[in-house]
């Protein structure tokens, strides 16, 4: 076949490219140009255009399964590197999820097209590389035969039948010869060694690749090189908030786009459905605006040691007597809950453990980001709250002085509003200071409420860093909260409560929140944009032991205000950490509750075989044992047999802090 385009020159620059400070290529910058002449277009098949040779080498980004495995067959020996331009700021996070997501999709392929993928990779006929960074946007397939004839074919088209099928238009060249093969040749040996990583057989035969990241092509890499840096550049940051932004707004407008067939996949538009569109985003647009006048934007700036609220910034050196009065006016607050019925001293406890998230919840949002960037755990900085309990336990009350002291205001959101949508464009649009959803019920819970909160990416990828917690406040109907939930919530369960009457004639809650300002948070965030930065810092080193604890560090600074504040200090102000919320002593309370006073009480419901090292209990109703099971740690080996619970003995008695060791005679009586 003739030359269609001939190479007639290569100048390859010597000069190394000048940047000026912002990093950005100078006009002195030299590049690699290939210089070719044009020779005529011929209309040919995918098949011509690849015959007649039996080694190839290639760099695509999207690509078709069937298509990899029809074009290999033509080849003796190929070797194909997969990039990704949708790993656009090169972090070792967005390079784990490519590979991975690109190997499921190998392993994905149908069974004989699988299985001649893995024969090639096993005979060494085939081999897989798949970007660690970004590549170059270059499109190149090198073909030559063992008779010395060489071909190379660049230009737009990746490998899949839609660019090689003739499907779409793509801007397709060739050219023959040594000249630009070997060219191109040391362009793909040098992306293979610095940029790519090979992929294994293993890899794409492990089910699960998410739960075996250790195997990822990328972690061998870096066993085997024992460390690798990763470093975005300054000249990205524009194109990368670029795709950001498009990324939004896409989000934003998908709603409201017509869906396709489910048969075809085609949608069809109409100068009607353009202004359907029109009309929605203009509505859309109507309501942000009303629910940012009605909502709260506070915006807490690490970088600048600022924040600002409504687009005024506030004043973080407030008067010593104004944050005494408030101060006061919270324990006057807190002191209140002495006149009600049950656990009282239990209540205050935990009402100062969800103050000190609530008010440490507007640094959340940039701490979960610094997380994902580094690749750390976001688990530490939870983004929702759980109040729940009996009713006429003074929640909502509670939930609006915090958020008075916070800001001067309280809205809040009606349960029926309570949907996984709503309160993700709530969150896009509030800044800063927790949305309290209140009264919301089992069922509304379980309908929206758990897989809001199991969205554990909210952000991440337009790395946001302004947006609210959650706090969900809900009455005893919230019975069983599932392990899923408890890890990623910071939940508050309470146990005593006001008489009709009690409620009626209390006035404590009316009087602080008259009363109380905002010069206690105020100096509390002026302390907090003091050691924040250090926390973010260490969240950026890969070698520390555990994730920054922001919750002690909020808890330390509340305690040393209100010591310098208060006459006196009750005990429930005091120093917490990440271990008073989430260790499993904590979050499985109401399990150990009820085990123990059933044991105290009612020892019948209790079956002990130390033999089998096992302990049962009835807890009476099939509902009860679920909710049980679901506070539990793994530990006990819990698992349900309709109203009982079992569970391994001697980690029940560490658990419960109890022996059970059931009377003499009673062993016998089962």
């Amino acid at each position: 076949m003739d030359d269609q385009l001939s190479l007639e020159n290569m100048d390859m620059f010597d000069g190394e490219a000048s940047n000026d400070s912002t990093g950005v290529a100078t006009a002195g910058a030299r590049l690699d140009v290939v210089k070719m002449s044009f020779d005529g277009v011929e209309a040919i098949t995918w098949q011509d255009l690849f015959s007649g040779y039996d080694r190839l080498y290639a760099i695509t980004y999207s690509s078709g399964i069937d298509f990899i495995c029809r074009l290999i067959n033509q080849f003796a020996y190929a070797e194909i590197i997969f990039g990704c331009e949708a790993v656009i700021s090169s972090t070792l996070q967005e390079v784990m999820a490519y590979q991975s997501k690109l190997i499921e999709r190998l392993r994905s392929a149908e069974g004989k097209t699988k299985e001649i993928l893995l024969s090639r990779i096993d005979n060494g006929t085939l081999r897989f590389y798949v970007a660690k960074g970004q590549l170059s946007h270059e499109k190149i397939y090198l073909l030559e035969n063992q008779d010395g004839e060489k071909r190379v074919i660049t230009g737009s088209a990746n490998m899949s039948y839609q660019a090689f099928g003739g499907v779409q238009r793509e801007n397709i060249c060739y050219v023959n010869g040594d000249r630009a093969f070997d060219w191109y040749m040391g362009v793909f040996k040098e992306l293979k060694e610095s940029s790519t990583d090979e992929i294994t057989r293993r890899c794409i035969e492990l089910s699960n690749l998410e739960e075996n990241i250790d195997e990822l092509p990328i972690s061998h890499t870096i066993k085997v090189s024992k460390a690798m840096i990763f470093e975005s550049s300054k000249e990205q940051e524009a194109e990368i908030n670029f795709i950001l932004d498009v990324k939004k707004a896409a989000s934003k407008l998908a709603p409201m786009i017509p869906k396709g067939d489910k048969k075809t996949g085609k949608a069809v538009v109409s100068p009607d459905t353009i202004q359907k569109i029109r009309r929605q985003v203009q509505s859309a647009a109507v309501k942000e605006r009303e629910l940012r006048s009605e909502y709260p934007q506070l915006v807490v700036d690490v970088d600048r040691n600022q924040v600002s609220l409504n687009g005024n910034l506030l004043d973080l050196h407030p008067s010593g007597e104004s944050v005494r009065s408030d101060v006061g006016l919270f324990l006057h607050y807190m002191d209140g809950y002495q006149q009600f019925h049950g656990d009282t001293t239990g209540m205050q406890y935990r009402y100062f453990e969800f103050a000190n998230w609530f008010f440490c919840s507007p640094f959340m949002a940039v701490m979960r980001d610094m997380a994902a960037r580094y690749d750390q755990k976001r688990l530490p900085y939870p983004i929702f709250g759980l109040v729940y309990g009996q009713s006429k336990a003074g929640k909502t009350s509670f939930l609006e002085t915090l958020l008075k002291m916070m800001i001067g205001q309280k809205p809040k959101v009606a349960a029926p509003e309570f949907t996984r949508s709503s309160i993700e464009n709530l969150k896009r649009t509030v800044q800063g200071a927790p949305i309290i959803v209140d009264d919301l019920t089992q069922n509304r819970f379980n309908q929206h409420a758990i897989e809001t909160i199991k969205n554990d990416d909210f952000g991440v990828s337009e790395h946001l860093i302004h947006y609210p917690a959650v706090v969900i406040s809900a009455n005893e109907d919230v019975k069983a909260v599932a392990p899923e939930v408890i890890r990623r919530t910071v939940i508050c369960r309470v146990e005593a409560g006001l008489t009709n009457t009690e409620v009626m004639k209390s006035n404590i809650v009316r009087k602080v929140q008259q009363q109380i300002g905002t010069a206690f948070y105020r100096e509390y965030l002026r302390r907090m944009l003091d050691v924040v930065p250090d926390m973010m810092e260490q969240l950026r080193q890969d070698g520390a032991e555990s994730a920054p604890d922001i919750l002690k560090c909020s808890s330390d600074i509340i305690v040393d205000i209100f010591s310098k504040y208060a006459e006196e200090i009750p005990p429930y102000v005091r120093r917490l950490s990440l271990e008073d919320y989430f260790s499993e002593k904590v979050t499985g309370k109401y399990a150990i509750k009820t085990i123990q006073t059933a044991w105290r009480t009612n020892r019948n419901a209790f079956v002990v075989n130390a033999r089998n090292n096992e302990i049962r209990y009835n807890a009476g109703t099939v509902y009860e044992a679920d909710r049980l099971i679901k506070e539990l740690p793994e530990t006990l080996e819990a698992r349900k047999s309709r109203d009982w619970v079992v569970m391994n003995l001697d980690e029940a008695k560490s658990f419960f802090n109890m022996e059970f060791k059931m009377p003499f005679l009673s062993r016998f009586r089962r």
